[in-house]
């Protein structure tokens, strides 16, 4: 490999390096909140939280990758410009076709990467945290039931205390529940107990061998006592349950056998992360451009104005797409076609708008 190239792979693959790491920082901190919202609504138990990180990450990468690649390449660009190696470089004859190159060497590794999440890692990594969410409901642990101590039910659904409770989180013994509706207060008692399951959003509580008193909240005498041998409470309803059809978990080579139009819809929004940074690599070279003194942050807040338009535009079109707004030969390509014509347009007419005709 040239010494150039080396140089400038370096200097790309270090800015790009940095860019992702402040962009996965941010990232993290929004999709954490997320997660650590999910645990205190009782969708997840709290011993899953770094599992449901990582996966989330995995499945938002294909979003945040373009974006460090474009920012990282600015930066890098825009340091080479304000010290004049730039044009010390087209001084001797390094133009866009030269750095193609370079460009390709720091950027193909990350177009795989978000290809890669894209197509095949991103699905995965939803449906494997959709089939640990599927798993977990099947334990008392999801609603963050522990011994020793009182919870409250997602949703008002009560308050519950646990003797003790199998590793699992199945089976329980020495019960107390204390729920509330309206003027009447019920207590529920058992020694014994466990979690059922009935369709995908019901859950009861087993209750075997205990006693069940119910009254007003207020004054009056109007109690009923019942000693029962077995006894089931109805949970609070899950709110997150996902059809094992929804297109958003198929893989996709499945998609392409699916003729729903959501599942068309997927189709395009998975195909157009990896064309639309490809687009906004190749659109950092002429944007990056300027002048020793010109301030280079200006190009970067052009550069993720143009990022999130076209993000928003593809998250429309695929709505548009599902919802029968939009042909179905159309896809995404209104977006894709254009932004890629004019970043191959922008980058081989890089320099030449700004160069000085010379006198006759």
């Amino acid at each position: 490999m040239p010494q150039l190239d080396r140089y400038l792979f370096r200097e790309f693959a270090q800015s790009i390096f940095a860019a992702l790491v402040v962009l996965m920082m941010v990232s993290l901190g929004g999709i954490f909140a997320d997660v650590l919202g999910d645990i205190a609504r009782g969708k997840l138990p709290a011993v899953m939280m770094l599992s449901q990180l990582g996966l989330q990450v995995v499945k938002w990468m294909p979003l945040i990758l373009p974006l460090a690649l474009m920012l990282g390449l600015l930066l890098s660009l825009g340091r080479m410009y304000r010290d004049s190696e730039m044009p010390v470089l087209a001084a001797v004859g390094v133009g866009p076709k030269r750095l193609m190159r370079p460009l390709l060497l720091a950027g193909a590794p990350v177009l795989a990467v978000i290809a890669s999440c894209s197509l095949w890692l991103g699905p995965w990594a939803d449906r494997y945290s959709h089939k640990m969410v599927e798993e977990a409901n099947r334990s008392l642990l999801l609603v963050g039931m522990e011994p020793g101590r009182f919870t409250e039910l997602p949703g008002g659904g009560g308050i519950v205390y646990l003797g003790s409770m199998s590793s699992d989180g199945t089976r329980f013994s020495r019960i107390f529940v204390y729920r509330q509706h309206n003027d009447r207060m019920d207590v529920t008692t058992a020694n014994h107990g466990g979690l059922s399951l009935q369709g995908d959003r019901e859950r009861y509580l087993r209750l075997e061998d205990g006693f069940q008193v119910e009254g007003p909240v207020g004054a009056g005498l109007d109690y009923r006592m019942m000693r029962y041998a077995g006894n089931e409470l109805r949970m609070p309803d899950r709110d997150d349950t996902r059809d094992e059809e929804d297109p958003e978990l198929m893989p996709t080579l499945d998609l392409f056998g699916d003729e729903r139009r959501d599942a068309h819809a997927q189709i395009h929004w998975r195909i157009a992360p990896p064309l639309m940074a490809f687009a906004l690599m190749l659109l950092a070279v002429p944007l990056a451009r300027s002048s020793p003194r010109q301030a280079r942050y200006g190009r970067i807040a052009i550069g993720f104005l143009g990022y999130m338009v076209s993000v928003n535009l593809m998250m429309l079109g695929t709505r548009w797409l599902a919802d029968g707004k939009l042909p179905m030969f159309l896809g995404l390509w209104w977006l894709l076609l254009p932004v890629l014509v004019l970043a191959v347009w922008l980058y081989s007419r890089d320099g030449r708008f700004w160069r000085k005709r010379r006198p006759a």
